[in-house]
């Protein structure tokens, strides 16, 4: 299995679109993917259909065990979604609950990581689409992913949200034996307004070295497949926004680390 952690420390910024966009097309080419979602907002599990608010089970119990995951529990979980080989392991909102309960708590950091082993052999792919916020969710998301998509929308104050993001992964790379890679994914790009503009030339000019040079479109063919609740590719696989991601993903397999090349 791979891992893939999507994040970054501003809402808005096109997340769940992106986790998404990529499990659509992993998917599309034979990827069995599984989808983790970390955010208490529970986007992505709307997004598929299902109630963040009223679910009964959710990634919320496998933080309930003092940092260990019983065995079989995170298979339970699993939704089916609208695509055959996408499976969902759905937020509830006790997820922001987290926070004032795991203080103290040996082991929290790592109970997704710990999730996915069981799960390792049954997924090509795993991808977190994890909160906005820095703590307990989003340093699970980190520990667990050995590659990070980070998308920045092309407007100033996203740019605020990139900065800590990067500070956020120094910090984490200190506890890790490897240094996570990341990509800077530009996204919700509109050639017609200055802001988009200037920030990619901000973007190139200072963070070129992660950056992927191109970016995802504004579409508004995204945003109809998620009113449907299926991936970008299912709903309209010549978009502008698909053929994007469609670059992002070549992009991605291309640079992944040696031993974790599809």
């Amino acid at each position: 299995m791979r891992v893939w952690a999507i994040a970054n420390q501003k809402g808005g910024v096109g997340k769940t679109t992106t986790s998404v966009s990529l499990a659509g097309l992993l998917a599309d080419a034979g990827k069995r993917v599984l989808m983790v979602d970390l955010d208490p907002h529970g986007s992505l599990t709307s997004y598929f259909g299902q109630d963040p608010d009223t679910l009964e089970h959710s990634a919320y119990e496998l933080f309930l065990h003092q940092g260990i995951v019983p065995e079989g529990l995170p298979r339970q979980l699993l939704l089916p979604t609208s695509h055959e080989r996408i499976a969902l392991l759905p937020a509830s909102t006790a997820l922001a609950t987290l926070e004032r309960q795991s203080p103290g708590q040996n082991g929290m950091g790592l109970v997704i990581a710990k999730s996915l082993a069981q799960l390792w052999n049954e997924f090509d792919y795993a991808l977190i689409d994890s909160p906005p916020l820095l703590g307990i969710l989003m340093v699970n998301a980190l520990a667990a992913s050995q590659q990070l998509v980070i998308p920045v929308q092309t407007e100033f104050l996203a740019v605020k949200g990139l900065e800590r993001m990067v500070n956020t992964l120094t910090m984490i790379n200190r506890s890790r034996k490897q240094a996570l890679p990341y990509t800077i994914v530009p996204t919700l790009f509109d050639r017609r307004t200055q802001a988009s503009l200037s920030t990619l030339k901000y973007l190139r000019e200072h963070y070129s070295a992660a950056l992927w040079q191109a970016f995802i479109p504004i579409d508004t063919r995204l945003r109809d497949a998620s009113r449907v609740g299926v991936t970008p590719s299912q709903n309209d696989p010549g978009s502008r926004g698909v053929i994007a991601y469609r670059a992002l993903l070549k992009h991605l397999l291309s640079n992944q680390p040696a031993s974790h090349v599809a």
